[in-house]
């Protein structure tokens, strides 16, 4: 009986590390993602990073989040997009600029500049800026604080590969069978990604990415997207 039970458990664990083994070569196919890589890359970023914090009536989060990143030694700059009817008042721009000065701990101090918008829009966070210094954007959303160690080792690992974006917080989406003739993909949260141990994208929310896609997103790219995002925002 000993013999046979731990016959039948050595082809139960066959069974399931070949399960495991199709599952992992099947995963991407299924996400309708089949990722290609190629052999070389772009020419490593000029140094440093902008950070474009995207903020809405939030000034008590703005300050801790422009405090926060002023004190990074990677911040070359550091943009907030707002996007309300009423510009930052100048009580509000100068506590910044002094809070700038006060946490910077490099000789070259961060750049602190507003990019104002009248209109709440999502697109906002992604239109193009002009006399950036660097090639690298860190996007984040003004209540998410990246330890300042974990944010320069993320954007190490983003000069590897510059045409990518690398970022803290993941999501998966799922292929749908096709409808008339057109693909449809589902989205995935958290718990996607939790529970299928991989993802396949990363959102804006607190990521790197390269300055060009924001010349590419608002300029070269269907408007539909825009519009899209701009409908399916609170959705």
């Amino acid at each position: 009986m000993l013999v046979g039970g731990a016959k039948y458990k050595l082809i139960l664990l066959f069974c399931l590390v070949a399960a495991v083994y199709l599952l992992s070569s099947k995963i991407s196919p299924f996400m309708g993602w089949n990722p290609h890589y190629p052999s070389s890359v772009s020419s490593p970023s000029r140094g440093g990073y902008t950070v474009l914090i995207n903020t809405w009536k939030r000034n008590t989060l703005l300050k801790q989040s422009v405090a926060h990143y002023a004190s990074c030694q990677g911040t070359d700059a550091i943009h907030v997009v707002w996007s309300e009817v009423d510009p930052p008042s100048y009580k509000l721009r100068d506590y910044l600029k002094k809070m700038v000065q006060k946490k910077s701990q490099t000789a070259q101090k961060p750049n602190l500049r507003f990019d104002l918008n009248e209109e709440d829009n999502l697109n906002n966070r992604f239109k193009p800026i002009q006399d950036l210094r660097t090639d690298a954007i860190f996007s984040v959303d003004d209540d998410v604080i990246v330890p300042c160690r974990t944010l320069d080792f993320a954007f190490t690992v983003w000069q590897t590969a510059p045409l990518t974006m690398v970022g803290f917080v993941p999501r998966m989406h799922w292929l749908n069978e096709e409808e008339n003739g057109v693909v449809r993909y589902r989205y995935g949260g958290w718990w996607s990604v939790w529970w299928m141990g991989t993802y396949s994208m990363v959102l804006s929310k607190a990521a790197f990415f390269h300055k060009k896609y924001l010349e590419l997103y608002t300029k070269e790219m269907p408007s539909s997207i825009q519009d899209y995002v701009s409908r399916e925002r609170y959705r």
